[in-house]
Parts: structure tokens; sequence; C-alpha cells
């Protein structure tokens, strides 16, 4: 009776490890000690999965039937805006000033500007002062010597602002700020000149080809002077400048005179009226003040930079 009742416990103390593992085991687990079942292998159709378990290519198609109008569409849009705008602006643009006539003011060459420096400080000798014209054009400045430019004024303009920089330095006057409000002066001096120059040929009621580029032109050739006087004082001295820059000052009114005088009196030559007439002497009296109004602004913005 011990043997048997020893047996059965014993038994059951065995066995019942293996009963337990048995009871909760699938047939085909590779992994005794796994402790969840794998249920992967009874999910459903593969069109019934989660989202994220779908095939990668499922869905671009409807993406570019909706991308690819769109992009088109955003392409043409774009470029449409692009170029009406850049015909607004060129609209505009004409308004206020040809691109054809700027380039006509910067058509010159080395002789051109050679020749025009020349004319500039020595301008005794030179006799004809008539702008030529073809086809009722005037011809490029490369081509004639008396008609305006825009290249000498503006290098002659950017070439003061140097030069002026370097003046200040050698006197230890140099900063920024300083250069800045010269640069600025010069240009705001500038643009009074030309506006009351317009303003007077209004009130004088000239009829004349003159344009304001021209004035603007004209108005520029005062800084070539003024950079051979700045140069001169500091070469030699304010003795080397003030000799200097009354000969440019003179030279730029010789210059003036005789340019202006076939501009402003170009409707009473045309016909044939008198200059003796009361009109054509204001001409002349309006022709002489812009003249001697250049070497006022070449002596206010050079005096400070000679010591």
């Amino acid at each position: 009776m011990e043997s048997d009742a020893a047996t059965p416990a014993g038994f059951r103390q065995r066995k019942l490890p293996s009963k337990l593992r048995m009871r909760g085991a699938a047939p085909d687990m590779a992994d005794p000690n796994q402790l969840f079942d794998d249920t992967s292998a009874h999910a459903g159709p593969p069109g019934l999965g989660y989202r994220g378990q779908e095939t990668p290519g499922m869905g671009f198609p409807a993406q570019a039937l909706l991308t690819e109008p769109m992009s088109n569409f955003a392409v043409t849009y774009g470029s449409s805006l692009a170029s009406q705008g850049k015909e607004m602006v060129d609209r505009n643009l004409d308004r206020l000033i040809t691109i054809s006539k700027l380039k006509y003011y910067f058509a010159v060459d080395t002789v051109y500007v050679g020749k025009k420096l020349g004319l500039l400080v020595f301008p005794y000798m030179h006799k004809n002062w008539e702008v030529r014209y073809q086809q009722d054009t005037p011809v490029a400045p490369r081509f004639d010597i008396n008609a305006p430019d825009l290249y000498i004024p503006a290098m002659a303009f950017i070439t003061y602002i140097l030069v002026a920089g370097f003046a200040l330095g050698t006197q230890n006057r140099f900063s920024p700020e300083i250069l800045g409000i010269q640069a600025s002066s010069a240009l705001v001096w500038l643009i009074i000149e030309v506006l009351v120059t317009l303003f007077s040929l209004y009130l004088v009621t000239v009829n004349t080809d003159l344009t304001t580029i021209d004035l603007i032109a004209f108005s520029g050739y005062k800084y070539v002077g003024m950079i051979v006087g700045v140069v001169s004082g500091l070469l030699f001295g304010r003795t080397g400048y003030y000799l200097v820059l009354l000969w440019c000052c003179i030279a730029i009114v010789v210059f003036m005179i005789r340019t202006l005088r076939l501009k402003i009196l170009s409707e009473a030559a045309a016909e044939g009226v008198l200059v003796r007439g009361a009109k054509n002497q204001l001409r002349m009296y309006l022709t002489m003040a812009i003249a001697t109004a250049q070497p006022v602004f070449m002596y206010w913005l050079t005096y400070h930079l000679v010591r």
C-alpha cells in the first residue's frame, strides 16, 4: 500500500509540468518556451489588413493624377505672372526714360573720352559746337565730340568721391559717415541744380530739344574740374588748388555758354528772330546763370578737402 500510495504521488509530481505544457501549446509550435500564440498565420485576406501593412505601390496612381495637373497649372500661372510683371516694369520704365535713349548716352569710346576731357579743360580753341544729326536724330557721342554723354559725368562723380575720401584720409578726417555725407550732398546739389534749371526753362517758355538727361550730363561735367583742382591741392597745397580750380571754372563757364547757347536759342535761330529781342535776351541771361552757377558748386564741394 505504501508503494502504491507513493507511486501515484511521485507520478503526479513528475508528470504535472508535462501536462501543463501540452495543454496550452499549439501542435506546430516551434519554440516550447513561447508565452503567446502567433496569430498572424490566421489573418484574413491581404486586402483586409491594417493600413501600415498595405503594399507600397497602393494609392500612388491617384496622387499622380492629382499632383501633375496642379503642378503644371502652377508653373503656367507663375510664368504668366512673371511675363506680365516684366511687361509692366518695361512699360512704366519707358514712360520715365527710354532704354534706347539711355544707351545712346553711353555710346562712347576711348578716343571720344580723351577728346571730351581735353575740351572740358581747354575749350578755347574749339570752333564748331553744333551737334551733328543723321535723319533728325543726333549721332552717337563717339562720332561727335559735341554730343552730351553720361559716361564721363558718372565716372567723374565716382572718382570725385574717391578723391575726396583720399583727401580726407591724408588729413586724418576720414570716416565712412563723412564720406557718405560728401557723396549724398554732391548728389543732392546735382538734383537741385537740374530741377531749378528745368523750372527756369519752363518759366522762360523755352522750346528746346534739351532733355533732363542732357541737363544731368552738362551739370555732371563740372566734376572733372573739381577732381583736377583737388588733386592739384593735394600735390601743391592751397595755392595750387586755387589756381587750377580757377582755370577749370573759367573753362567750364566757356564750355557751358557755347554749348547751351545753341540749345536754348535754337528756336530763335530756326525762326530767324533777332537775338536782341527781349525774350531772347532773357534766354541768354538764363544761359549765363546756368554757366556761372557751375563754379559756385565746384568751390562749395571742394574747398574743405584741401588744407
